[in-house]
């Protein structure tokens, strides 16, 4: 079964426990999604770049993988320069589309901290190795290993999807049903993609039970997921990535507080 392949895993940033690597994100993200100003976000992009750089997976931010996020962020903030709350003075207004100043402040927010919270997160996640993640949310994370492992189980067929759609592809159009009617090929395509992969996930869910991954049983692991000082450390970084983008905010007048 063939899954992303994992980049970078020599790296330090990279060598870190699955946990890890999860956790520093959270504060980062907790700061982030408080506010909408683009000092915050702006601040907290720039430290985790030279975070990502200096840990060795400074290649892996201009990567082909990451190129979704760096598309996905101007998009997301030029719809909130176009649609955004009207404030301030106007510079185009034509029905629907009123950019103002306001919104042209809303949209670089927006942008900064979609970047800010996105590019860390699958920079770090394309490192981890999916049985790693699973042996460190089992025994660092304590969580119940029938969860774990069916998680694990569901992400490892995940890579068949694509074959499965090359497949149904070929098979229709053998049948002479995938000729016309694109919107209509792909709906039936989706569809028939949906039932195959229940179909599939009902068959490994019951061999897994009749082979004891279900059991209440305390399980023991082949591999011991370590958590040390270095992951400690990344953790730490995180929070000081937050408080700084928040120090900086706030010393600066530009923190807006969104649930006030």
């Amino acid at each position: 079964m063939s899954v992303m392949t994992p980049v970078g895993t020599t790296s330090a940033l990279g060598r870190l426990n699955p946990v890890a690597k999860i956790a520093a994100t959270i504060p980062i993200t907790l700061a982030l999604v408080l506010t909408l100003d683009w000092v915050s976000a702006t601040v907290a992009l720039l430290l985790e770049i030279a975070v990502l750089c200096a840990g060795g997976l400074g290649r892996v931010i201009f990567s082909a993988r990451c190129l979704p996020v760096w598309i996905a962020a101007p998009l997301t903030g030029f719809s909130m320069v176009l649609y955004g709350q009207a404030s301030g003075e106007t510079y185009v207004e034509f029905w629907l589309v009123h950019v103002t100043e306001g919104s042209v402040a809303i949209g670089v927010a927006t942008c900064m901290r979609v970047l800010a919270i996105a590019l860390p997160a699958v920079v770090l996640f394309i490192t981890i190795d999916p049985t790693e993640l699973a042996d460190g949310l089992a025994q660092v994370a304590k969580l119940p290993s029938r969860f774990v492992l069916g998680a694990l189980a569901a992400l490892r067929l995940v890579g068949l999807f694509i074959d499965d759609w090359r497949s149904l592809q070929l098979a229709r159009r053998a049948r002479g049903v995938a000729d016309r009617g694109l919107l209509r090929r792909l709906l039936g395509q989706a569809f028939a993609l949906l039932v195959l992969s229940i179909r599939r996930g009902s068959k490994l869910a019951t061999a897994m039970e009749a082979r004891g991954f279900g059991g209440s049983t305390r399980r023991s692991w082949a591999r011991e997921s370590l958590f040390g000082a270095p992951d400690w450390f990344a953790i730490a970084v995180g929070f000081a990535i937050a408080a700084a983008s928040v120090t900086v905010a706030v010393a600066t007048g530009s923190w807006n507080f969104v649930l006030r």
